[in-house]
């Protein structure tokens, strides 16, 4: 009898226990943040390294063109997804055993508290910023180019900035900005704050259509979405990457209908003929796709399905 006695006493101060310590953990605040985000993977012998800046909402019903409400509505639901949809803003890094290069630069503080964390994780993925050395930029829109800056220093004080001269000449001019509609004017602001100190310091070197920039990557003219917007096609042992930028954002619409535009784009059906030729070039080769604005990592590869394509993200996997 007395053992059993000790049995249930002990019971019920475990359960007590159990309870106190449910109360407990539920009076924590809820942590509403993300750990520093990074994925790595191998291509052949380089080693890429998806950066996560964040993600900021976007009213994808409002920006997507070329499509009717209705049909959007039908595809977000499709794939579970809400407006305004959550859209992540990824940069990669890629490690080619002579350089460190990385490929777009995030948002840095020009579009607000939800994104500038690549520094983060690129210290958390193992990096400094002055290993980096060279970036180039898909084109110059703010949350690609933010990034560049820490408050009014260089983030990245070692490297060399590419990006075609297209862009640059479009967005860093002053007669551009000054013509352009007040709603407009951030995205030339936002541009010359990030690379005129590049500029300043000799770090800036744009380059006039495709070719390769160093051993395995290759600027590929994709113009459209900006006048000089650019994909990097990154090649090793027979693998191949395409960082596409800002070819596409919406993966639940733009993959099933590559024809649906957003108006982001300079020439919105030049932007479209862009996607359709990558995807279906990416489709066929096997080629894996590197996406700015796709859930992070936005890595994955597509087949071709009817009129449309289909999204095969990446596994994961650790890197040998």
């Amino acid at each position: 009898m007395e053992r059993w006695k000790k049995l249930v006493a002990g019971l019920v101060a475990m359960a007590a226990g159990v309870v106190y310590a449910t109360h407990g953990h539920a009076a924590a605040p809820i942590q509403k943040a993300q750990a520093p985000g990074y994925y790595r993977m191998m291509l052949g012998d380089f080693e890429v390294t998806a950066l996560s800046d964040g993600a900021v909402a976007l009213d994808m019903k409002k920006l997507l063109t070329n499509v009717k409400p209705e049909r959007v509505d039908a595809l977000f639901k499709r794939a579970y997804m809400t407006n305004p949809v959550t859209t992540s803003v990824n940069a990669y890094l890629v490690n080619t055993g002579s350089k460190l290069v990385m490929i777009d630069s995030g948002a840095g503080k020009l579009f607000g508290p939800t994104l500038g964390n690549l520094l983060a994780s690129l210290r958390a993925a193992g990096y400094q910023p002055e290993q980096v050395d060279e970036i180039y930029i898909t084109h110059m829109h703010g949350d690609h180019v933010g990034g560049l800056m820490q408050g009014d220093q260089r983030a990245f004080p070692n490297a060399v900035v590419r990006a075609d001269k297209r862009d640059a000449d479009f967005w860093l001019s002053q007669a551009n900005l000054d013509a352009a509609p007040e709603g407009a004017k951030d995205f030339f602001r936002g541009a010359m704050a990030s690379i005129n100190p590049y500029i300043a310091a000799g770090k800036f070197q744009p380059f006039d259509g495709g070719g390769e920039l160093v051993p395995g990557i290759t600027a590929v003219s994709t113009y459209g979405h900006t006048p000089g917007h650019t994909m990097y096609l990154v090649q090793s042992k027979g693998e191949k990457m395409a960082v596409l930028g800002d070819l596409m954002h919406v993966a639940s619409v733009q993959f099933v209908d590559p024809s649906v535009t957003i108006q982001f784009d300079s020439d919105s059906k030049q932007a479209a003929v862009q996607r359709k030729k990558v995807y279906a070039d990416s489709a066929k080769q096997g080629i894996w796709l590197a996406v700015a604005h796709i859930s992070f990592p936005g890595i994955g590869h597509i087949r071709s399905d009817g009129t449309g394509y289909v999204y095969y993200p990446i596994n994961y996997s650790i890197p040998k």
